[in-house]
C-alpha cells in the first residue's frame, strides 16, 4: 500500500523539474526528454531490480514535469521508444503506457491519459495498476486509479468510446492480450464497457486473452474490413483445457467485427483477400513490421 501511495504522490505532486520545463532551463522539455531516455534505458536494461524500480520512480516524476510545460501535448517525445505513446484518431487525447519487469517474472504497468486542452494547460489522468486487486476484470468497470494495466499499441474509435489493444506480460508462465474500452466524459475517464457480443462474453466489459509466455498472439485492427483480427487460442493438448500457460495459436483466426456501437465475434475467418494497393494502409497479420513501436521485443 505504501508503494501505491508513493506513486500517487509522484503523479499529483509538484516537482522542481516543472520550473525547468517552463523556463527552458536545461533546454526545457527537450532536456527532460533526454533524461527520460536515459532513465528508460535503466528501466529496461539494468540487471538490478532495485535500480530499475528507482529509475522508474524518477521516470514518472520527470515525465509529469515535462507534461506540465505549456502546450506539452504537441511535443511528440519521439525519442522515447521504450514507452508506447498513442494519439487518438480524433486528437482528443493521447495515452502513455509502459511496463517494469520484476525479477520474479511479473510485471507492473504505468501510464497516463493526457487530454488535448484548448489553452495548452495540463489535464492528466494517471493510470495506477491494480491488476491483482480487481477481482473480476472481465466484468469490472474501473477508474484510472484502479487500472487493469497493459501496454497499449492501438486505439480504435467506436461510437462514444475508444477500443484499446494492449500487451500484458503477466508472470513467468503467462502472457495476455487485452481489449480494453475507454470512455471520456465530463465526469472523467472510465475503463470497461459491455460491448462484446458473443455467447461466451455476455456482460464482459473487457476481453482478456491468456496464453503461454513462450507463444506469440496476433491481435490487431484491420481498418479496411472494420474488424479486429486475432489468433484463435487453444491448448497444446486436450488435457490442458483451462490451463492457459499451455495455450497458443492454432493457425486459425477469429475477428471482432465493429458494428457501430459494439463488437461482434466472428469465428474461424478466412484470410484470403487478394493483394490491393490499400493493403499498406492497415495492419495485416503477416506484416508485423508495420506495428507501432511500444518498447516490446515481441508483442
Amino acid at each position: 500500500m505504501m508503494k501505491r501511495f508513493l506513486i500517487l504522490i509522484i503523479w499529483l505532486g509538484g516537482f522542481a523539474e516543472y520550473t525547468m520545463a517552463q523556463t527552458g532551463g536545461g533546454n526545457g522539455i527537450k532536456g527532460l526528454q533526454d533524461s527520460l531516455v536515459r532513465l528508460g534505458y535503466v528501466i529496461y536494461n539494468n540487471p538490478s531490480e532495485p535500480e530499475r524500480i528507482k529509475a522508474n520512480f524518477s521516470f514518472v516524476k520527470t515525465l509529469v514535469a515535462a507534461l506540465k510545460a505549456p502546450h506539452s501535448y504537441r511535443f511528440d517525445f519521439d525519442s522515447l521508444d521504450m514507452v508506447s505513446i498513442l494519439v487518438s484518431p480524433d486528437d482528443r487525447f493521447r495515452i502513455f503506457s509502459w511496463h517494469l519487469q520484476l525479477n520474479d517474472g511479473s510485471y507492473r504497468y504505468y501510464g497516463a491519459i493526457q487530454l488535448n486542452t484548448p489553452d495548452g494547460s495540463l489535464q492528466l489522468y494517471p493510470l495506477l495498476d491494480k491488476t491483482y486487486e480487481i477481482q473480476a476484470p472481465e466484468t469490472a468497470v474501473t477508474t484510472p486509479e484502479s487500472w487493469y494495466g497493459a501496454q497499449y499499441y492501438r486505439i480504435i474509435p467506436l461510437d462514444d468510446s475508444y477500443v484499446l489493444l494492449g500487451w500484458k506480460g503477466h508472470n513467468p508462465h503467462l502472457t495476455q492480450k487485452v481489449i480494453e474500452v475507454l470512455q471520456l466524459t465530463s465526469d472523467g475517464a472510465r475503463l470497461g464497457k459491455p460491448i462484446f457480443d458473443s455467447e461466451s462474453t455476455t456482460g464482459y466489459t473487457r476481453v482478456i486473452y491468456r496464453y503461454s509466455r513462450q507463444a506469440s498472439m496476433y491481435l490487431d485492427y484491420d481498418r479496411a474490413a472494420q474488424r479486429l483480427i486475432l489468433d484463435h487460442l487453444a491448448p497444446s493438448d486436450d488435457r490442458h483445457e483451462g490451463a492457459y500457460e499451455h495455450y497458443g495459436p492454432d493457425l486459425t483466426y477469429d475477428a471482432w467485427q465493429l458494428t457501430g456501437t459494439g463488437l461482434r465475434l466472428v469465428s474461424d475467418i478466412p484470410l484470403t483477400n487478394p493483394p490491393s494497393p490499400s493493403d499498406e494502409l492497415y495492419n495485416d497479420p503477416k506484416k508485423a513490421a508495420g506495428h507501432p513501436k511500444s518498447g516490446l521485443s515481441s508483442p
